[in-house]
């Protein structure tokens, strides 16, 4: 049986402000990727996140961000190499406590917003945060853009050793390159979870998403993510997961894939 993984950002809320349900969310989803305090979550989230992912068997991951928690990590940053390499070693480690409290064994990193986007393009960036990775625990796995636009971040990570999983996105539209479109572009963001549903079923059975201009791109794909500030985010997950094992595709944890 194909399997693939379902993964979710989770872990978004902040002191009195909470964003994204994640306790119906985790339910659906096989990998949770968790805010590490700087775009969102705090001491108490994380702690209570980790614990809501054990419960339900779900893999965790460090999702780790630009110091940004004003623009919730979506806004670039002037940062040196050295500079995002210490501080995805931070912000890893902070998760990495919380899971060793709690007897989870950490199963990945990944990066968040446009610090996951500057690594697509940029080969300082994706090495600092690859180096981060392997310095902390070189067993953990290192997600990547699926397709031809994560090539840079494939080669990084595997050149330093790590196993790099490739990651696509059915709530999010494409551009013809293989790039996310801009959240400013309408569209960027589906909400639909029907449509969401049949854009994972093609990414995880054919290999393929169809871009924002019709464009049909190649893809190879090892985990899908859903965004937890999705408003629609838990009738996704519900949804792609019904689509996927309808079909004959298990969902199962980044490690297990």
């Amino acid at each position: 049986m194909r399997t693939i993984d379902l993964n979710c950002d989770m872990g978004e809320s902040f002191g009195a402000y909470k964003l994204g349900r994640d306790e119906d969310a985790i339910k659906y989803i096989s990998s949770a990727n968790i805010a590490c305090g700087w775009h969102a979550g705090d001491a108490l989230v994380m702690n209570r996140t980790v614990k809501l992912a054990a419960e339900h068997g779900v893999g965790v991951g460090a999702h780790p961000s630009y110091p940004d928690l004003m623009g919730f990590g979506r806004r670039n940053m002037d940062c040196s190499g050295e500079e995002i390499r210490h501080y995805v070693v931070y912000q890893i480690g902070a998760l990495q406590s919380f899971c060793k409290v709690n007897n989870v064994k950490m199963q990945h990193v990944k990066p968040h917003g446009n610090l996951y986007l500057t690594a697509v393009e940029n080969e300082t960036v994706a090495t600092a945060v690859a180096e981060a990775i392997v310095s902390v625990d070189p067993n953990l796995m290192y997600v990547a853009l699926a397709g031809a636009k994560g090539a840079l971040m494939t080669k990084v990570g595997e050149k330093l050793g790590l196993k790099v999983l490739y990651e696509a996105f059915p709530d999010r539209a494409y551009t013809a390159d293989g790039t996310l479109a801009s959240r400013r572009v309408p569209g960027a963001v589906i909400t639909d979870p029907n449509k969401v549903a049949e854009r994972a079923l093609m990414m995880a059975k054919e290999g393929k998403v169809v871009a924002i201009d019709g464009t049909v791109v190649d893809l190879e794909v090892q985990t899908l993510c859903v965004h937890g500030d999705n408003p629609s985010a838990v009738d996704l997950v519900k949804t792609i997961r019904g689509l996927l094992e309808s079909e004959g595709i298990a969902v199962k944890p980044m490690g297990q894939v």
